[in-house]
This record gives structure tokens, C-alpha cells and sequence, in this order.
């Protein structure tokens, strides 16, 4: 990374852009908040490939331990058993279609879900090779490279369409991940957790458009990681939109809730989910879309005259 200082982030990826200085935001509708829910199908290979890279905090089960850890690997596998058919119930109750984040072995391996999935009407977003296979900059740009084309051919062949979006497992990238992905013909990314609006980013190679997570709302990164009682996270949700649908008045707002059916669509857990988006989809003002449908809302509001981002 460059040593001279320039404002907000030291790297090329994006301008900064502080929200007291951009022009308004205007959904579809002139909705206040676009509503995108991700639901996650993340497969835990028994043993990764050699020079894989695993995450170390990687969750369920009781916390790692050693091979063959099957609390973990079964724990994460309840969620393409039995979770995922809740999460997706609920969604489909509350009329909004799930953007569905899929790595390529759950992609190659469970054609059942896949064709569940796309009975609801599911976007597919790329989410790497796995969930125990991250991208990190020990990867050489091939080998970086050919990981990204694995994934997305292997969804392509999964569901006859290639994915637009991307969602690396663990949120992981490495310095060349945007361009690489940009090269590729990826739109847009979900692994920048730093607004609650889109934004562009540029590359060499081309532009993407950055779908920021709620990181802290993220259900293992609040549940599993923090503790967060599942009520307390549940209100939590709740809160979060009060605040963005009174902010969305005066310039839109984002509000992409990250959620993994192993650990959200437990029978204990899934009527919280329930009650939080109730709550949201029933005031107006709230456009529940797809990542792409946002995308390419986001992309006209800033062709039809917007003014430019601050620099």
C-alpha cells in the first residue's frame, strides 16, 4: 500500500465518501430502505485441500478440536439439512426472495438445493470454494484466480446462469480480490462492511458496486462469535431499521442482513427472525430486493444525473 497519506483509506479501491456530503439516495417507489436478505450455503470439508487456508475462529460445533471434529461439521451441516428450508419459509412469508450466497461445493453436491433454492426464486451469489477455503494474500494471483473461476463455473453449472455477485467465505480477499474479481465479470461484492448505501469501486480491470453487510446484525457474527442472546439479537434487528428508516427519509438507506441457516434457522431461534422481518416489511417505504435488483437500481439513480461522489 502507498506510505503517503490521502483521505480515508489507504488503498485505490474506493473514494471516500462521507454520507453528510452525498446527493440523496432514491430507491424504487421512492422507498426508504432496500431490504436484501443473504442466506448462506457454506459446506465444511472434512479435510481442505494442503495449502488451503482455513479460518482459525471458523464457527460451530463447541469450538475446534481435532479431526474429525463432527459436532462442528455436523453443527454446520444442519443448516443444508433442515435450517435452510425454515429460513426460506420465513422469507417467502414475509414476500422477500432470498439473495442466495452458495460456494461451489454446495453448488456441485446438492443439486436438491439448488433446485429448492430456485423454486423460490433465489438469486445466486458466488461464495468462494467453501467455507473452510478463504481467500487470503498467501494465494499467488493465479492460484487466486483460478479459485474465483472454479466458483463461478461450478454455480454456472449448478444453475445455468453465471452469478454477478460475490461474497468471499469468512469475507475474505486478498489487495488484488476486487480487480481479479472485476476481471471476471463479477458487478458486485458483499465483503466491504463500511456503509449503509452502495458505492462504486474501481479497478484496473473495471468497476464493481460494494453491497455493504451489517456486520454486527451478521447472526454468527452476533450469536456464535459475541454471545448475543438470540432475543436481544432479534431486537437488535428490530432497532437497526428503526434508525435506518427514519435516516432513509432524507437520503436511502441499505439494510443487507447476512444469515445462516445452521445457526438462525434453528427451531428456537426461527421465530425471531419471523418477528424482525414482520416488523420491517409491513411499514412502507421498504423495497425488498435482490442484490442485483439493488445494483442496478443503485447504478441508474447515479447515471440519471446524480452528482458524484465526494472525494
Amino acid at each position: 500500500m502507498p506510505a503517503d497519506r490521502k483521505p480515508g483509506m489507504d488503498h485505490p479501491h474506493y473514494q471516500w465518501s462521507p454520507m453528510s456530503t452525498r446527493p440523496r439516495l432514491v430507491w424504487p417507489g421512492a422507498a426508504r430502505l432496500a431490504l436484501v436478505v443473504l442466506v448462506g450455503l457454506e459446506h465444511m470439508e472434512w479435510q481442505p485441500p494442503d495449502g488451503s487456508y482455513t479460518s482459525p475462529i471458523l464457527s460451530g460445533g463447541t469450538g475446534r478440536r481435532p479431526y474429525p471434529d463432527y459436532g462442528r461439521l455436523t453443527h454446520r451441516e444442519y443448516g443444508h439439512r433442515v435450517g435452510v428450508f425454515r429460513v426460506l419459509d420465513v422469507l417467502a412469508r414475509h414476500g422477500i426472495t432470498p439473495t442466495v450466497a452458495i460456494d461451489a461445493l454446495t453448488a456441485e453436491h446438492y443439486p436438491a438445493l439448488v433446485e429448492h433454492c430456485q423454486g423460490a426464486g433465489a438469486e445466486f451469489l458466488a461464495h468462494g470454494m467453501s467455507a473452510s477455503r478463504m481467500i487470503t494474500s498467501r494465494m499467488t494471483a493465479d492460484e487466486e484466480r483460478d479459485y474465483i473461476e472454479n466458483a463461478a463455473a461450478a454455480i454456472t453449472e449448478a444453475t445455468g446462469e453465471r452469478p454477478v455477485g460475490w461474497f468471499g467465505p469468512e469475507y475474505g480477499e486478498s489487495e488484488r480480490t476486487p480487480a481479479l474479481l472485476a476481471e471476471a465479470g463479477f458487478e458486485y461484492v458483499c465483503d466491504w462492511v463500511n456503509d449503509e448505501q452502495p458505492y462504486p469501486m474501481s479497478t484496473p480491470q473495471g468497476d464493481l458496486t460494494a453491497l455493504p453487510i451489517l456486520l454486527e446484525l451478521d447472526d454468527v457474527n452476533a450469536m456464535f462469535d459475541r454471545k448475543v442472546p438470540f432475543a436481544r439479537w432479534g431486537r437488535m434487528v428490530t432497532e437497526c431499521f428503526e434508525v435506518l428508516y427514519v435516516d432513509g427519509a432524507a437520503n436511502g438507506r441499505l439494510m443487507l442482513l447476512n444469515l445462516h441457516p445452521w445457526l438462525v434457522g434453528q427451531p428456537f431461534r426461527i421465530a425471531t427472525l419471523d418477528r424482525a422481518l414482520a416488523a420491517i416489511t409491513t411499514r412502507d417505504g421498504v423495497w425488498a430486493a435482490t442484490g442485483t435488483q439493488v445494483v442496478a437500481a443503485y447504478r441508474a439513480h447515479r447515471k440519471d444525473g446524480a452528482a458524484p461522489e465526494a472525494r
